[in-house]
């Protein structure tokens, strides 16, 4: 059983605490059964469910409130508790907010109670397309371009490696609308699917499966109401909703590391070699000790994060780096050492471990490498000094 004394931790509220016992108490239930043989159906179904049952109510405000927002330590506790108890499942959760993070955070009234409404309700899947074949880390480097006419806009160009792509409802798509180089240059559009120009070009295949696509814009119309928030705004629109949810990977990572302790925890105390448990040799009680380590250090870190923006910052780019940055890291290490505590059968396809062991490298990699952080973290630092 995983440890919970985190939750006494100054950083949440009762409700905060309530929160992650309700979902635990339903994951434990509802997650048992996921069918991962056909990720676009289990998707489909998570997305249905979990909106039933009311957890996408966190993935955004509510749309006829004006005075809600985004919880960033609920999103955190949300994803953590859904990749301990399945990684599909914090996948689903995840582009829920994600995708349609742009339009919880910059969109008009009319944008927010059109989609928001559907993507709480888990009746419409949301996408977060910004990424391209030529510019991944680098976001100011996009090619995709929208033509303004005398109507709205005309897309031409890709983008790859976009979650949810082929299932979405919703495709929030980054752009060049020309207003000056590079990040200057940037807008946000919503693009349904069915939208007249827009393909799918290729689903991707991965080593964890996960709906993944390149989309594909051949002239492609849409109004002028498709624009979030301002022209030339697309950069700031980008890295504010990373700066929102870059924390919930590093709280993503920390659910399967949790879950990797667990599973390190029970298989050394229930196996015995030469004669005693193998919870009785110093070197796996130093494996435990460093993966416990790890577990509690990521998790400071990520609800320093997530109480830090839940506290009024405008931005937290530099935590949110440190908490996705460590926590993806360290997961990675823990899950590693729980295959290897496991032997073979921590290579066996199938068991928990093997599964974790694929499903956090992604993790490593999406919304910004692990690399890409360190030159945030890094850029900070230089900025106090100087």
């Amino acid at each position: 059983m995983s440890d919970k004394s985190f939750l006494t931790w100054p950083f949440f509220e009762d409700r905060h605490r309530a929160l992650a016992a309700d979902l635990d108490r339903w994951a434990e239930a509802a997650l048992k059964d996921v069918d991962h043989g056909d990720v676009d159906a289990a998707c489909r179904d998570l997305v249905a469910r979990m909106g039933r049952d009311g957890w996408l109510t966190h993935s955004a405000p509510d749309p006829s409130d004006p005075s809600s927002g985004l919880d960033v330590r609920s999103l955190c506790l949300i994803r953590e508790t859904l990749a301990r108890h399945d990684g599909l499942a914090d996948f689903a959760f995840a582009m829920q907010g994600l995708g349609a993070g742009a339009i919880s955070l910059f969109g008009s009234d009319t944008q927010r109670r059109e989609w928001l409404t559907r993507t709480r309700a888990g009746d419409a899947l949301a996408a977060f397309a910004l990424t391209e074949p030529k510019s991944g880390s680098d976001v100011a480097d996009i090619a995709c371009s929208a033509e303004e006419t005398a109507d709205g806009y005309v897309l031409n160009g890709e983008k790859t490696w976009i979650s949810n792509g082929g299932i979405a409802d919703l495709y929030v798509v980054f752009a060049r609308t020309g207003e000056g180089p590079g990040a200057k240059g940037l807008s946000a559009f919503i693009v349904p699917a069915d939208t007249e120009g827009f393909t799918i070009a290729e689903r991707i295949d991965v080593i964890a499966p996960h709906p993944l696509a390149r989309l594909k814009f051949e002239n492609c119309r849409i109004p002028k109401d498709a624009l979030i928030g301002e022209r030339g705004k697309g950069f700031r629109i980008a890295m504010s909703v990373l700066d929102v949810f870059r924390s919930t990977v590093g709280a993503a990572a920390l659910g399967f590391a949790r879950r990797a302790l667990d599973e390190a925890l029970a298989r050394a105390s229930g196996r015995e070699l030469f004669g005693a448990p193998m919870a009785d040799l110093q070197m796996v009680q130093g494996h435990l000790a460093d993966m416990a380590l790890d577990v509690d250090a990521a998790a400071l870190l990520i609800y320093r994060a997530a109480w830090t923006k839940d506290g009024g910052a405008a931005r937290v780019s530099r935590e949110a780096s440190m908490a996705k940055l460590y926590a993806t890291e360290a997961a990675q290490r823990v899950i590693d050492a729980a295959v290897q505590i496991h032997g073979g059968d921590g290579v066996r396809s199938g068991a928990v471990v093997e599964r974790l062991y694929r499903e956090i490298r992604a993790l490593r990699i999406y919304e910004g490498a692990s690399d890409v952080q360190k030159v945030v973290i890094a850029r900070h630092a230089l900025a106090e000094q100087g």
